[in-house]
């Protein structure tokens, strides 16, 4: 019974966590402003148009190029979170109860800008449509999914990959909400949210340390940001890329032969293809390896 609560406190603690960096300034990704300014050196005016208007890989753009932009994107943002980071650490422990706190948030809030730009690049849908504050369950629980995927959890590399199938599979702008809330995806992103509520507890921890000492404690505290943010940007990056939905070439012309079977209206074949990206439903049940 204890062992449950503590479980539960810990998913609370991380959606708590995450809903107040969503709503701090400058987190939200405008996915269309986003789409245009990183694919302006790179793409036609069509193609920009159509990536907008659908996706990327409806418009053609190669995993390659967009590969591309995303280091890009997870240069410029880690930077950014690391220098903050050591901003943070500069008046030491004194100033300890002030700092831990707005530096948690703001790592945070770089783990969700990263996410939504590499979702957009790699063809998930407008993760913030709304215009209030509230962020609604799918979005919360794709977002978990996603950095339980930037820590390394193999449970939430399968979910993700099942919700990916999805949407392509069905052509879908929008996230499968009902899958994402009370779905065969549901148990996983609760049992994401525990893991990473431990996580970042621990990670808080080892913050705490390195703002311990001033001014060493800024070149700690950015040294370790740096870290731990980019191999955790570069694994999100790698497993959205490696997933049908971003590649063009899983979309095929009406009437087109695709493992025996006649593909009709442009319908995508994600779901020929779930299995070999460890997305079937079977790989959900998998306990996480690294927990």
């Amino acid at each position: 019974m204890k062992q449950g609560k503590e479980v539960e406190n810990a998913e609370s603690r991380f959606f708590t966590v995450l809903l107040a960096a969503a709503k701090l300034p400058g987190v939200r990704i405008h996915r269309e402003a986003y789409l245009r300014s990183a694919l302006a050196r790179h793409c036609s005016e069509d193609e920009i148009r159509r990536a907008i208007e659908e996706t990327p890989a409806a418009a053609g753009i190669t995993v390659e190029l967009l590969d591309k932009v995303a280091n890009d994107s997870i240069r410029y943002e880690t930077a950014k979170v690391s220098a903050l980071s050591a901003a943070a650490g500069i008046p030491g422990i004194l100033a300890l109860p002030a700092t831990v706190p707005a530096d948690t948030a703001q790592y945070v809030g770089h783990m969700l800008r990263i996410a939504q730009k590499l979702a957009y690049l790699y063809s998930w849908p407008d993760l913030f449509s709304g215009e209030g504050d509230d962020v609604d369950d799918a979005t919360k629980g794709v977002l978990t999914l996603f950095f339980g995927v930037m820590f390394g959890t193999q449970s939430a590399n399968a979910a993700v990959g099942k919700v990916a199938g999805m949407m392509a599979e069905h052509v879908a702008k929008t996230l499968p909400k009902k899958a994402l809330t009370h779905g065969v995806v549901y148990p996983m992103v609760k049992k994401v949210a525990g893991y990473l509520g431990v996580k970042m507890t621990t990670q808080s921890f080892a913050t705490t340390v390195s703002k311990a000492i001033p001014l060493v404690g800024a070149a700690v505290s950015g040294g370790l940001t740096l870290a731990t943010y980019l191999p955790m940007a570069k694994r999100l990056k790698k497993h959205l890329a490696g997933l049908p939905l971003a590649d063009p070439s899983h979309r095929v012309r009406e009437g087109e032969v695709v493992d025996g079977e006649v593909v009709e209206d442009d319908e995508p074949f994600a779901a020929a293809h779930a299995e070999r990206h460890g997305a079937d439903i079977t790989a959900l049940k998998l306990e996480d390896r690294t927990s």
